[in-house]
């Protein structure tokens, strides 16, 4: 079987966070939270990266992070732009913001012909996300006429901050670690030993435990989603652009349901008891260059 390929979104800028974070250095040498992501991927068996970025940040990222991609990896570069759409459309008067991770996702589709993950630049997911995922990538087929995918989930209290809210996939599961549903938390706060999320602004909070399981968009998948994905594009933009022209985004969560729904593939999820690392805010860069230092002193890196 192939070795797996590495989707990397990073072509979104951080509206909460102001400014490139997936190229801001995380150690003395100048590395980005995103060699640490390759790093892993190619220890895990992953043979080929993809980076889906902006023609704008093109020339820096491909002499920061595009040069240090570790040997022996393939590397390609995939363009996610607001215009880049089906014919017949045309980007609403004053959009600016981009389509969403099923769209950056989409505009990969030319370099995909293997079992993929996909990632967000900006994410630490750990050691053990990789291992898993690669391992589900290169042992699973159709099965009954369904696509097996999956997700590593982590648990809520090892993805929140200190520094304000986040914004997380709460998953259901059934016994078998398939998902039945991923419901959207906009607005998730974590207490002393607890989280809690609310809906309307603050007026009510309802408690969520730090064991539950949640997505951190690292996804795996097989070659066929792109197909499902650019099929579903226009409906998306019909859609959009009549309710949400400036803001409306194709998630890879909804699309991802709705072939669960239609029985065109199965989701499992992967648990990783790792910590995950991120840096929403400005405030979370000292506590991911304090926990990356911590992982090269135990050995855990070697750069």
């Amino acid at each position: 079987m192939k070795k797996p390929a590495l989707v990397i979104l990073a072509a979104g800028m951080g509206s909460r966070y102001g400014g490139l974070k997936q190229m801001d250095p995380m150690d003395p040498m100048g590395h980005a939270i995103i060699d640490y992501s390759i790093y892993d991927a190619k220890r895990a068996g992953f043979g080929k990266v993809v980076f889906v970025i902006k023609k704008a940040i093109e020339k820096d990222f491909k002499e920061t992070v595009g040069a240090r991609v570790p040997e022996g990896m393939e590397v390609c570069y995939a363009y996610q732009e607001v215009d880049a759409l089906p014919e017949g459309y045309n980007v609403p008067e004053g959009r600016v913001k981009p389509w969403g991770t099923a769209h950056a996702v989409l505009c990969a589709k030319p370099f995909i012909n293997e079992p993929f993950a996909v990632i967000n630049a900006d994410d630490y997911y750990g050691v053990d996300g990789y291992k898993v995922m690669a391992d589900f990538l290169t042992s699973h087929e159709e099965k009954d006429g369904k696509a097996p995918f999956a997700m590593v989930g982590y648990h809520l209290g090892n993805t929140v901050t200190e520094n304000g809210y986040v914004s997380r996939g709460v998953c259901e599961v059934d016994d078998n670690h398939q998902l039945l549903s991923i419901t959207e938390r906009t607005h998730i706060e974590k207490r002393e030993d607890h989280a809690e999320f609310t809906e309307d602004d603050g007026a009510t909070w309802a408690s969520l435990p730090f064991d539950t399981l949640v997505s951190m968009n690292f996804f795996g998948f097989q070659p066929m989603i792109m197909d499902e994905l650019e099929k579903g594009f226009p409906a998306f933009l019909d859609q959009a652009i009549k309710e949400n022209p400036l803001k409306g985004e194709y998630f890879i969560p909804s699309v991802a349901s709705d072939l669960l729904h239609d029985g065109k593939a199965s989701l499992e999820v992967l648990v990783s008891k790792d910590q995950w690392y991120g840096v929403t805010y400005p405030e979370d860069k000292q506590s991911v260059i304090d926990a990356l230092a911590a992982l090269r002193e135990s050995g855990t890196y070697k750069f």
